[in-house]
């Protein structure tokens, strides 16, 4: 799937780049938050072959991080776990403390909501970019 057609067929806005997060991405992202208000929710889009870095969402308690996934082919990994392949209508639950990370496979941009779980004493630790030579090995 392309860019151009998640933007065409996405039933939320695609919104701008993510130059906010860009720092902790490997390749080009989209963000448009949908809702600031109870629960925070952001839809995401990334171009081919983007992912963000390995990061935990930390919470004292709660916490954690929901994605159902909209459009596109993508990857979740959490650390020392195999990468599962994502598709439109798949749901990764993160628990709060689990090292992990997501994005679009190396022919297909992906899209997904991503839903921070509310809780107390929440924020995210972003780590290192996933290796080039690891995202490589993924079909």
């Amino acid at each position: 799937m392309t860019l151009e057609e998640i933007q065409e067929h996405s039933i939320f806005p695609v919104g701008g780049e993510n130059t906010a997060f860009a720092g902790y991405f490997q390749g080009t992202s989209y963000l448009q938050m949908l809702s600031l208000k109870q629960v925070a929710i952001g839809n995401v889009t990334f171009e081919p072959g983007c992912r963000n870095n390995w990061h935990i969402h930390h919470a004292k308690e709660g916490g954690g991080q929901v994605l159902l996934v909209t459009a596109g082919r993508g990857w979740y990994q959490e650390w020392g776990c195999p990468a599962r392949e994502l598709r439109a209508g798949d749901v990764v639950n993160i628990p709060p403390e689990v090292k992990h990370w997501h994005g679009a496979a190396k022919d297909s941009a992906f899209q997904h909501l991503a839903i921070e779980v509310p809780g107390a004493e929440t924020w995210t630790e972003w780590c290192g970019p996933v290796r080039d030579e690891e995202y490589r090995k993924l079909r």
